[in-house]
């Protein structure tokens, strides 16, 4: 699995649990040790929106646009995929 589309499918994860911002993928993504900057977030979110993975919708928040990010129904298709090709990918990793 390439390292975009790795992150394609850790936001679809977090997404299908509930609207993501960038900042929030940015946070988690570093929680799992991987730095990532606005610059590669962002055109990633609107790659995904521009797909139709995801839905964006403005907000403002303590004073500043914010812009929200919901999972569409192919993305749920996509990240069922993805979560397909992982377990496979694992599957033969661990088995030897």
């Amino acid at each position: 699995m390439k390292y975009h589309e790795f992150l394609m499918l850790h936001t679809l994860h977090h997404a299908e649990k509930g609207p993501v911002t960038g900042a929030f993928m940015m946070k988690e993504l570093r929680n799992h040790g991987y730095r990532i900057s606005p610059g590669t977030i962002y055109p990633l979110l609107h790659e995904m929106e521009e797909k139709g993975l995801l839905k964006s919708r403005q907000e403002v928040r303590n004073g500043k646009r914010v812009r929200i990010y919901e999972i569409t129904e192919k993305g749920r298709i996509a990240l069922e995929e993805g979560r397909r090709r992982v377990e496979e990918l694992c599957r033969e990793l661990l088995e030897g």
